[in-house]
């Protein structure tokens, strides 16, 4: 596989013949197209004190497929050729049957580019980005005699993507990506804890390694980790939860994002099936999709089957208005797909999924959220956590979080959770920040074994009524 740039028209398939073999597999179909991917990735991790991985992958293929109806065929091969494509018509067609469906039209094109075409992984070479593990590991030892273990990673990937439909329409995207994490270990008195940061998107490495960027990640590692120092145990109960900017998004992603996706809403699985119309969230509460934001991590210049990414409004002002379509579901439901068709690569068909998926802000200033808060938790940073899409109920984990009593920001705690169900935490949405903040770049999220990158947001929000749990007080 070389560096030159991915066109399998050029130098793996006649394009003409190709065509021919689409239009083959999706005669009497709803739906198609013809999916070719090459991707490249590369990962380097430097913990305590050496490099303790260094890896480069490579991947190309395609995917064929042909949607009747419910019913979608999907075939794919890493041999781009026109053997392998035929082979894959064979199954693709396997989904059409009889026939008698109406070809649907395809996307309409546009000339937006929201992020730089240059390879990630060439733009440092890699004597430098081993140069500049090493200068993260000693400058975060060097900031405090705690710190007993550093550990780094630089990541980037490259992925090429061209898309064929049926009626001869062919769009080409090259998606970028890269991140910088670190994470370090402190010691006090024989207690040991952790903190994180990093971030990335859609953008060169160069700015990733500048000094000035990764020293502050660093920082903010080191800042969580000595906070847990003194963190005590978490309280357990019903009670207030003020939410910070940012990366705890997360929540609203999978308690209610996934719930908003379009395949659960047509099937009447999501929670929020049948709800089009009515009021879901407190008045003010406003959340979009957006995968038209410039260099982010969630963004897309078109989606896997060729639809352009679009600013989606879910929820506006509580009142649900929108989900997150692709474009079987969306032809199934009587809508326009919304540019949210995704796939983890040409081995996976496409379906709704998130993208950069935050709630806007609204006009009270944070501190004054956090003062009003009379007994319970002001959280600021989440782990994992699990969401049962039918119901919505979560339980997220909490790695940074603090008691709050009578307004005042009391001592950090560790084990906290948060557990409740995302439609009736929208219903006790009492206030919302006007801090919206996105989060730094560092978010994936999984669907039925597919993975892809995600963004998320939100302003500082005050829920009421979550039940945390933790220690019993």
């Amino acid at each position: 596989m070389t560096d030159a740039p991915f066109r399998p028209f050029d130098t793996m398939l006649d394009r003409e013949t190709a065509l021919l073999s689409l239009k083959e597999a999706t005669s009497g179909a709803d739906d198609g197209e013809l999916f070719l991917e090459r991707r490249r990735s590369e990962a380097l991790v430097f913990d305590d004190g050496r490099i303790r991985t260094a890896s480069y992958d490579a991947s190309e293929g395609f995917g064929l497929r042909a949607v009747r109806g419910e019913v979608a065929g999907y075939a794919h091969s890493t041999d781009i050729s026109e053997s392998a494509l035929k082979r894959a018509v064979e199954t693709a067609r396997l989904a059409v049957g009889a026939g008698g469906g109406t070809l649907a039209a395809s996307p309409k094109l546009t000339n937006r580019h929201l992020y730089t075409d240059a390879d990630p992984i060439a733009g440092a070479t890699f004597p430098v980005k081993v140069d500049t593990l090493r200068e993260i590991d000693a400058f975060a030892r060097d900031l405090d005699p705690r710190v007993v273990q550093v550990s780094a990673t630089i990541a980037a990937s490259h992925q090429e993507v061209e898309i064929l439909r049926p009626d001869g329409s062919h769009v080409r995207d090259v998606r970028p990506m890269t991140r910088v994490n670190v994470s370090v270990i402190v010691e006090q008195n024989g207690r040991r804890e952790s903190g994180s940061a990093g971030g990335g998107g859609r953008i060169g490495l160069d700015g990733l390694l500048a000094p000035a960027d990764w020293q502050a990640k660093a920082r903010e590692a080191l800042r969580i980790a000595v906070v847990n120092l003194d963190a005590v145990s978490a309280p357990a109960g019903v009670m207030d939860v003020v939410l910070g900017p940012g990366w705890p998004g997360i929540l609203l992603h999978e308690a209610i994002g996934h719930g908003l996706e379009g395949d659960f809403n047509r099937k009447g699985s999501s929670a929020f099936a049948g709800l089009m119309g009515q009021r879901i969230a407190s008045p003010g509460v406003t959340v979009l999709d957006d995968g038209t934001i410039p260099d982010r991590r969630g963004s897309i210049t078109v989606d896997d089957e060729g639809t352009p990414s679009g600013m989606n409004v879910l929820i506006e002002d509580g009142i649900l208005v929108g989900y997150m379509q692709d474009r079987q579901n969306a032809r199934l439901m009587g809508v326009d797909p919304t540019g949210n068709g995704r796939r983890e690569s040409y081995a996976h068909p496409p379906m709704p999924r998130m993208t950069n998926t935050y709630m806007t802000g609204g006009d009270s200033d944070p501190a004054d959220i956090v003062a009003d808060l009379k007994d319970g938790i002001y959280a600021v940073g989440f782990g994992g956590g699990q969401v049962d899409i039918t119901n919505g109920k979560f339980v997220f984990s909490c790695t940074e979080a603090y008691r709050v009593e009578n307004g005042k920001v009391g001592a950090p705690v560790k084990g906290a959770t948060l557990i409740g169900d995302g439609a009736t935490a929208l219903q006790q949405i009492r206030a919302l920040g006007n801090d919206m903040a996105l989060d730094p770049g560092m978010g994936n999220c999984g669907k039925q074994g597919q993975w892809v990158p995600v963004g998320v947001g939100q302003p500082t929000v005050m829920i009421g009524g979550l039940t945390v749990g933790g220690a019993a007080t």
